[in-house]
């Protein structure tokens, strides 16, 4: 359930981020008010795309009904790898993004043409939604009919925490602010793509698929039980085992080596920008 409710609410955030620096910029512009409309129409266009993903993995999963516990375990490891992908996403441009915005709006608006608007609104809102619901597929696919309503509930947790902490994070940093909340919130989704690696790698060894190469390496439960309330939501968030297999912790270890792999390549790249663009300030001086 926890991890309904966080991703819901991380991704409900990112969405209104976009939507709501769009709103206020069109807004505050008086030649830009027939924007507003193109950015609804485009915020319903991208719900209806998340949907018809949704629509096309429960459609791709009958058509592969026999290869099914193959296609959840897939789909775990897609999630994780969007997710990953979305904090290097956000590391990168997360400064700019506002200013890239705005500045792409103006133009929107000197040229009368808010097709753009559209477009980036209908695609803020599809990228989050589709990153959402290849997450959830997995946690559907593997939950008890009778928890369904449990995690129907748990995703409108997730929508109604997001928009509190929008009105939050609008307040100007009184309360919370921006730098802070993806910061922390970078963290804890890391923590929660390595959790989809382990149960990807848990559900790839029990099709025999991987070898556990050495059952319970070590015994922890007597500290913390996986599947105890408190075991079970930090195992859910973070990909903690008290009984793991070899292979299992290589996968966990290993998926901490390659993101920090990721992050130093990303940097790398980024510092390599730096020394182009003062350049060309230089010249343009």
């Amino acid at each position: 359930m926890g991890q309904i409710v966080f991703i819901l609410w991380r991704e409900s955030v990112e969405a209104l981020l976009v939507v709501g620096i769009l709103y206020a910029w069109l807004s505050r512009t008086p030649e830009a008010q027939g924007g507003k409309r193109w950015l609804w129409a485009g915020v319903v266009l991208g719900l209806l795309l998340a949907g018809l993903l949704a629509l096309g993995i429960y459609a791709a999963e009958g058509l592969l009904a026999e290869h099914q516990d193959l296609f959840q375990a897939v789909m775990v490891f897609v999630a994780a790898a969007l997710i990953v992908q979305m904090v290097l996403w956000m590391r990168s441009h997360g400064r700019t993004l506002k200013r890239d915005l705005e500045s792409g709006l103006s133009r929107q608006a000197q040229q009368r043409n808010w097709w753009g608007v559209l477009v980036l609104s209908a695609l803020a809102i599809a990228r989050e939604g589709s990153e959402a619901v290849v997450f959830l597929y997995g946690t559907l696919a593997a939950a008890p009919a009778q928890e369904l309503p449990m995690m129907g509930l748990a995703a409108l947790a997730g929508i109604v925490l997001a928009l509190a902490t929008f009105g939050l994070l609008q307040l100007g940093g009184k309360v919370l602010n921006w730098r802070s909340f993806f910061r922390v919130t970078e963290i804890m989704l890391l923590f929660l793509a390595a959790a989809l690696v382990v149960t990807g790698a848990e559900k790839l060894q029990a099709m025999d698929w991987l070898p556990a190469l050495r059952d319970g390496l070590w015994d922890t439960s007597a500290v913390l039980s996986d599947m105890s309330t408190v075991g079970g939501v930090v195992a859910a968030l973070t990909g903690y085992r008290a009984q793991p297999s070899l292979m299992t912790v290589l996968v966990f270890v290993g998926y901490w080596v390659l993101v920090w792999a990721l992050m130093r390549w990303r940097s790398a790249v980024a510092a390599s920008r730096l020394p182009s663009a003062a350049h060309g300030m230089a010249g343009k001086l």
